[in-house]
């Protein structure tokens, strides 16, 4: 098993069941990403750009699936959580039933679709 799937597996719950099903909506909606583990964060890449990554903040409570491209997308923006970040955009969740699977593979589809016009940012 690699460090990002540990990381998701070794999450205490709701963690672990909210990074899961993200985990899964991520790879069904986007099968060409490839999950790597930087920065000590499960993050995806997609044509070796940076895509999502996950972050689960036992701290605060949360799980946020960050958008790489945030900046450029323009669907569900009331969904999105910016908490003072400069580019940085999230879906954040407190318990698993609080994703909205139509919600995450939208955005998931217009990140990909920002990742292939190359306004990705390293």
């Amino acid at each position: 098993m690699n460090p990002a799937e540990n990381y998701i597996l070794n999450q205490v719950e709701p963690f672990r069941s909210i990074l899961l099903q993200l985990q899964v909506l991520v790879e069904t909606t986007v099968p060409e990403v490839k999950l790597d583990y930087k920065y000590k964060l499960p993050f995806y890449y997609l044509n070796n750009n940076p895509f999502c990554y996950f972050n689960a903040s036992r701290k605060k409570g949360y799980v946020d699936m960050c958008l790489w491209n945030s900046a450029h997308l323009t669907i569900h923006q009331d969904k999105l959580v910016t908490d003072a970040r400069k580019v940085m955009k999230s879906l954040r969740y407190f318990h698993v039933d609080e994703i909205d699977g139509e919600v995450v593979v939208q955005l998931l589809q217009e990140a990909k679709l920002v990742n292939h016009k190359g306004f990705y940012k390293n």
